[in-house]
């Protein structure tokens, strides 16, 4: 019996397997990696306006005057938008993407978290530099803590994402094909007594 394509043009595909409980997790974990994200980039709008209105903005260890501080807030201000929202994106993009089992996603994923990691590193050998300013609390959690918390939760989604389990469900290309070849077979032979039959 003839079985139409469906309106695709494509011959549907065996149905993917549930994500197994270590994906369902990071994908959680990611979901919350850019709840932190988003509180670090109110943080960062918050103490870049507050420190140019305090008029003791600081800039690799110089204290600005009140005019440079005025003058170098539009820069400051669009750069910690536009990094923050690309972040946020990143977190969402890739929570979307290994919840439905894209393998690249998850190499993807190991290789933002490896730049993160590098960066905070940078940062940290910047903040040992001594400084003029005063590091209150308010700055120490949101400028410090917060980062590593963003850090320590991509370190968990990637394990996470790596294990045996989180495998089996990022590679099932053996079954897509499988499934495809079974599902193109009787469609080939049918096809081809028809066109027999006809000769």
């Amino acid at each position: 019996m003839y079985q139409p394509y469906p309106p695709g043009g494509q011959p549907p595909g065996p149905p993917p397997p549930p994500a197994p409980a270590p994906v369902l997790t990071a994908v959680k974990l990611m979901y919350a990696g850019a709840a932190v994200s988003t509180v670090n980039l109110i943080s960062g709008l918050v103490f870049i306006i507050g420190g140019s209105k305090a008029g003791h903005a600081e800039v690799n260890g110089r204290i600005l005057t009140a005019a440079q501080a005025s003058r170098l807030d539009p820069v400051l201000i669009t750069v910690a938008i536009v990094s923050g929202l690309v972040v946020i994106a990143l977190w969402l993009w890739m929570a979307r993407a290994n919840g439905r089992g894209r393998n690249w996603a998850r190499t993807l994923s190991t290789v933002l978290f490896g730049l993160a990691t590098l960066q905070l590193i940078s940062q940290a050998s910047l903040a040992d530099q001594p400084s003029a300013g005063h590091v209150g609390f308010a700055a120490l959690v949101f400028g410090e803590i917060v980062p590593v918390l963003a850090l320590v939760v991509g370190l968990a989604a990637v394990w996470l994402l790596w294990r045996p389990a989180s495998t089996a469900f990022f590679k099932p290309q053996g079954f897509t094909q499988a499934g495809h070849s079974a599902w193109l077979s009787p469609r080939i032979g049918s096809s081809s007594s028809r066109w027999t039959r006809r000769l």
